[in-house]
Order: C-alpha cells, then sequence, then structure tokens
C-alpha cells in the first residue's frame, strides 16, 4: 500500500484550449501501452518492494487467465504480526492523534514543507488542518492508522502515513477497504528507506482490523495500474495563473484576450440550485448511489458517508444541489473540495487556491450547466483554478467548459485485489483525496 501522488500545479494550462496540447495522446493511454513504455525506459528500475506485495504485476498485464478478486487469501487474525515492525535506530513509531492541535499542527507543518511537488518545483501541495482532520476521520477510522515516525533525540516528527477505513464495490462485490494517503517522509531522510517499512506497518495495522484490502493513488507508475486519469484545469483568475507559471499566454493571445475567454456570469443560471444542508442527506445519497451503480469500481456510500464527505465545509468541502421549484426534489449535485498549493519562489504569491471536483450526479439539469454553475460558485469564492480529473462522466464537459488537458497524471492502485483488464478512466467511479 503507498501513495504519492503529484499536484496538479505541476500542469501547464493551454489558454488556447487546443487539444494538441495534450501530452498523451488518447490512443497512448492504455495500461498495455504505458507499461511498455515504462519497461522500455532506460532508466528503469525493478520495484523490489512492489515485487513482494500481493499487487498486480507487469509480467501478468493481458493475462485474462487469471481470476479476479483478492491475490492472497486473508490469514487467521492470531498470525498477523503483533509487534510493529523495527525502524531504523533513531527513529521510533508514534500514533498522530488528529484531535490535538499540537499534533495535527506537526501533521501539517511536515506535508507543507516535504510532501508533493511538481516536477519543476513550482508548487507544493498545503492541505489545511481542518482538511487533514476532515480526511482522516470519517466515520468508523481507526486512530492507529494515523502513523507518524519521530526522531527519538528530538521528538520531532519526520514521516507520515495513513489509512481510512471504506466500503469499495467492485462490479458487484462490496469490499472493505483502506484508503492509504499522506505517505510524507522529511526530505533529509529520503535516503533511510522509511517508506517501505512505513506501508509495511500500515498493512499490518490495517490486517489487524481484518481489512485485507487498499486502494491508493500516485503520480508515479507503480505495479500495476487500475487506471491512469489525466488532471484538467479550467482557469478562474488567468493572471494570476500566467504570473505564476501554471500556465501560459496562448500564442497570438492578449492577457486581456485571456481574460475574456474565461469570464463566467456572475451567479448560477439553474433555477433551485442551492448549497447542500443536513436534511438533504438522504436524497443526496439516494441520488449518488443510484449514480455511482454504474461504474466499476466506486465508494458504497451510506447516509452517514454522505454527510461525512460531502456535507458543505468552509475551505474543506463544498457541495451544491438543484431543488426543483415546482416538486422540491432532489434532482442533480455537484461537489470540489479545497486543495491549496504553496507557490514556492514567487515573490508576489504564496498561494494557489485550488478547487477539485468530486461527485457529480446529473438527472434533470445537464451535466455542462451544473459544472458550469460549479465554476461560477468556485469563482465567486475567490478560486484561482478548478481541477477534475477524466474519471465517470467528466470528460462530456471538460473540452466545452474550457478546461485544458493539464502534464500531471494520477495512477490508481488496489492492494491485494486483482481487476482482469485496466480499466478506462470512464468506468472509475473513485476519487481518492
Amino acid at each position: 500500500m503507498g501513495d504519492n501522488k503529484s499536484p496538479s500545479g505541476s500542469s501547464k494550462e493551454n489558454p488556447d484550449n487546443d487539444s494538441d496540447a495534450n501530452p498523451l495522446a488518447k490512443d497512448d493511454s492504455s495500461l498495455e501501452t504505458i507499461v511498455r513504455k515504462f519497461q522500455d525506459s532506460m532508466s528503469v528500475k525493478k520495484h523490489k518492494f512492489w515485487e513482494t506485495q500481493p499487487v498486480g504485476q507487469f509480467k501478468e498485464v493481458g493475462d485474462s487467465s487469471l481470476p479476479e478478486g483478492p491475490i492472497e487469501p486473508p490469514m487467521p487474525l492470531s498470525e498477523v504480526k503483533q509487534e510493529p515492525y523495527n525502524l531504523p535506530t533513531p527513529y521510533e513509531w508514534t500514533t498522530c492523534d488528529m484531535d490535538s492541535e499540537d499534533t495535527c499542527l506537526e501533521v501539517y507543518n511536515l506535508l507543507k514543507n516535504n510532501y508533493v511537488e511538481d516536477d519543476e518545483n513550482m508548487f507544493r501541495f498545503n492541505y489545511s488542518k481542518e482538511f487533514l482532520r476532515w480526511a482522516l476521520r470519517p466515520p468508523g477510522y481507526f486512530r492507529s492508522w494515523h502513523i507518524g515516525v519521530r526522531a527519538k533525540s528530538s521528538k520531532k516528527l519526520v514521516a507520515f502515513i495513513t489509512g481510512v477505513p471504506a466500503r469499495i464495490r467492485v462490479r458487484d462485490e462490496v469490499v472493505r477497504m483502506a484508503e492509504i494517503n499522506f505517505l510524507c517522509v522529511h526530505k533529509k531522510l529520503r535516503s533511510k528507506r522509511l517508506a517501505p517499512v512505513m506501508i509495511k506497518e500500515v498493512t499490518r495495522r490495517v490486517h489487524l482490523e481484518n481489512i485485507w484490502q487498499a486502494a491508493y493513488t500516485a503520480g508515479v507508475v507503480l505495479p500495476t495500474p487500475i487506471t491512469t486519469c489525466q488532471y484538467w484545469h479550467r482557469s478562474l483568475n488567468p493572471k494570476k495563473l500566467i504570473d505564476v507559471g501554471f500556465s501560459r499566454l496562448g500564442a497570438r493571445m492578449t492577457m486581456s484576450r485571456t481574460i475574456k475567454l474565461y469570464k463566467l456570469p456572475d451567479s448560477p443560471v439553474t433555477p433551485g440550485f442551492r448549497k447542500m444542508e443536513l436534511r438533504d442527506v438522504p436524497a443526496v445519497t439516494r441520488l449518488l448511489r443510484n449514480y455511482l451503480s454504474q461504474f466499476v469500481v466506486a465508494p458504497d456510500f451510506d447516509e452517514d458517508d454522505v454527510e461525512h464527505w460531502l456535507l458543505p465545509s468552509e475551505n474543506v468541502v463544498d457541495s451544491y444541489l438543484v431543488e426543483s421549484p415546482e416538486t422540491y426534489e432532489i434532482t442533480d449535485f455537484c461537489s470540489f473540495y479545497t486543495l491549496p498549493s504553496s507557490i514556492l519562489g514567487n515573490q508576489t504569491y504564496s498561494t494557489l487556491k485550488a478547487a477539485y471536483s468530486y461527485y457529480n450526479v446529473s438527472t434533470k439539469t445537464p451535466l455542462l450547466q451544473l459544472m458550469n454553475d460549479a465554476l461560477i460558485v468556485a469563482k465567486q469564492k475567490d478560486y484561482d483554478v478548478f481541477n477534475a480529473l477524466d474519471v465517470m462522466q467528466n470528460e462530456s464537459f471538460l473540452k466545452e467548459l474550457k478546461f485544458g488537458p493539464g502534464d500531471g497524471q494520477l495512477h490508481y492502485y488496489l492492494y491485494n485485489y486483482r481487476i482482469r483488464r485496466d480499466l478506462k478512466p470512464s468506468e472509475l467511479g473513485l476519487v481518492l483525496l
């Protein structure tokens, strides 16, 4: 189980919205192509750790004789290792209590200064403390899965990895899983080989709860993605995005033409479009469950999950719905979460405020119109950019709403669960934070 994403800030948006700027043509995005390119690369390195784990291996790609489902059966709980794995001598395990203001601040600072950067070291994810508490304390969470590593001498927090419980449906099978996230090692300790020990330790603790599968994402190719998705970006504040190097001025474009190109209406256009409230949880749950049932891999949300993950929380998650003015029926739903990035080395700006498309359901309002309203409210709230993966039905609105393809890709993985063939992004109904 592991996690290592790239911030969408690594992506260069194309203000002309020219689809030729897509660095990965559609024909090249199949898993077989990615694996072949990966294996042909001169810099290919053996994944010694992952080759020992119950994950799909590159040599199995395309082998339709392998059964779908768990790769290894669960072992008796009495056989799960009871003691933590050994860390290098100067370090010790700690369980991070995210209810504690001091611990939450330590985790925030570790991630703020050492978590994922783009390839050009211009942007780094800056998850807020509120966001971390939301992400790590869903219904039924285990505090023991919030794992830190401290230096014994200074007690400084130098590494972190987490899991949260989830029910994820794969085709017709609902599987209890852990979602693994926030694997972060202090920059000065990257050579200490802490990450494999941390992955083994979080796996051990997940097994102790009788859970044997996991889901995670990474910006790098590991054995073996179930699908590879692409980030798309929609400018909301084009001048700032160009000033900080997130996107560039298109050929034959002036700044004033670019600002005009991305201008949005002042307020949403859909009648009955409003913010989600607690009383809407049952209706939104029904809407979402019905929608997600069409995807091969998707979360199995109940009302408690919907209340936790989708009820609006300031600067964490925003959710809007369409309530029919005539029947008061909830017909449509859209949501996005807030994940700023620190802007590194810029004299004028320190933070890029980014909205990330989360779960969207359209039944009566066209998805294009619904998402345009989502862009409008994000612009009202001073977001600089709206990001979306090409998962679910997102591809249907991306170009039309002037999203540009980025150079950031996100690979999805399942641990100890084989899917016989790689999925198209449009077959995936799961968004991991």
